[in-house]
């Protein structure tokens, strides 16, 4: 029936915004996975993107927020409507006469790591090496190695859907395991104000080169994926039960459990979203059906 959107290409363009009409998701997820996109529409500042959603409320267009696209399994039949991306100002960071970094939520985190190595700061040693955006990873208090979002951010500037601009600050951020008060939904996230201590450049990057070569050792990075498939159970590690299941290397078309970390699902070759759903359905089943325990999915599924 064609694209239902693109009537509304010009509208976008004429206030300033960046747009692509059936966009390939799969260009914009870390598991080269998805459809297209009726719209995809880049903002580059706050006006752009305040205008940007009052043409999304005055037309009724459904709306996703896209960060980096790595923790994302978009469906075969792509994203109705319009897929926003932050661009622009949304990518600045800047340090503060308080000492507090602020960071643009279109940002790659590796580049604010790479940012706070620079100017010698410690703290975010943890988050070098995950693929995702800095507002990305505050929504899902993104973690790893012990360290997470929630010890290093200490607010949140957002737009809500209907245009207006406030924050959340330390408890009312609501942080906890892969999840945030922005989960729940209803707010964009625009900035994330980081409170960082002072360190020793040197160790600061012999930390990040560890934890890289720690990465590099365990994770498949070297195919698409979207990191974690499933959440930490209680008392347990995802992957180790589903290698325990005898489910490493288990595949479904394209998607594969991998060979060298079980707690990821890789597209070795044009994998589907339903062959990542069909293979997320069977570790589920096996491990619940042989362990008792039920694995919750950390990836976030979207589309049509």
């Amino acid at each position: 029936m064609g694209n239902p959107y693109l009537g509304y290409q010009k509208a976008f363009e004429t206030i300033g915004c960046e747009v692509a009409v059936d966009e390939p998701m799969k260009r914009h997820t870390s598991f080269k996975i998805g459809g297209t996109a009726d719209l995809f529409v880049t903002v580059h500042n706050r006006g752009q993107l305040t205008e940007a959603l009052r043409l999304v409320r005055k037309h009724d267009i459904p709306l996703f927020v896209l960060g980096n696209g790595s923790n994302l399994l978009v469906s075969d039949s792509g994203i109705r409507g319009v897929v926003l991306r932050l661009g622009g100002e949304f990518c600045e960071m800047r340090l503060a006469q308080d000492g507090t970094l602020h960071c643009g939520a279109g940002a790659q985190l590796s580049r604010l790591c790479a940012f706070a190595l620079e100017h010698s700061l410690t703290g975010l040693e943890f988050a070098w090496g995950i693929p995702g955006s800095v507002g990305g990873a505050a929504f899902m208090n993104a973690g790893a190695y012990g360290g997470e979002m929630k010890d290093v951010v200490t607010a949140c500037e957002h737009v809500s859907l209907n245009g207006s601009s406030t924050s959340f600050t330390g408890e009312a951020l609501a942080f906890g395991y892969r999840h945030s008060v922005y989960s729940n939904g209803g707010f964009i996230i625009t900035e994330v104000i980081f409170r960082l201590a002072p360190g020793d450049k040197s160790a600061i990057k012999a930390k990040m080169d560890e934890l890289m070569g720690r990465r590099k050792d365990k994770q498949p990075l070297e195919y698409p994926s979207a990191g974690s498939i499933f959440k930490r159970p209680a008392g347990y590690f995802a992957g180790g039960l589903i290698e325990q299941c005898g489910l490493k290397g288990a595949q479904v078309g394209g998607a594969q459990v991998s060979p060298k970390h079980a707690g990821f699902i890789v597209n070795v070759g044009d994998a589907t979203c339903e062959d990542v759903l069909t293979l997320i359905a069977q570790i589920q089943e096996t491990v619940k059906a042989e362990t008792g325990v039920e694995l919750e999915c950390e990836v976030r599924k979207t589309g049509a």
